[in-house]
């Protein structure tokens, strides 16, 4: 769970280099694969649940749309990890 909270931290760090110039939207979507990797890998390690590794991967998402300039990151009304099926947890 630590590592969840680092991952979700680094992430929201990438939110705001979104709102740069280029190099820096670069390097946002990087952060983004980097944070889906991670979370791809914790996952097949176990380390994670599935649950756990689509909450990082949503994060990431949210990171590169970000960086894409999708000003509506972060704002919809669903939360981090509200499209996840709670009934298989």
């Amino acid at each position: 769970m630590k590592k969840l909270i680092a991952i979700a931290s680094a992430a929201a760090l990438g939110l705001g280099l979104a709102a740069c110039d280029s190099p820096a939207e670069d390097a946002a979507e990087e952060q983004a694969e980097a944070i889906e990797d991670q979370a791809d890998a914790l996952e097949d390690a176990g380390a994670i649940t599935d649950a756990e590794a689509d909450v990082m991967e949503e994060q990431a998402d949210r990171v590169e749309d970000a960086a894409e300039g999708d000003t509506d990151a972060g704002t919809n009304d669903d939360p981090i990890g509200s499209t996840i099926d709670e009934s298989t947890m």
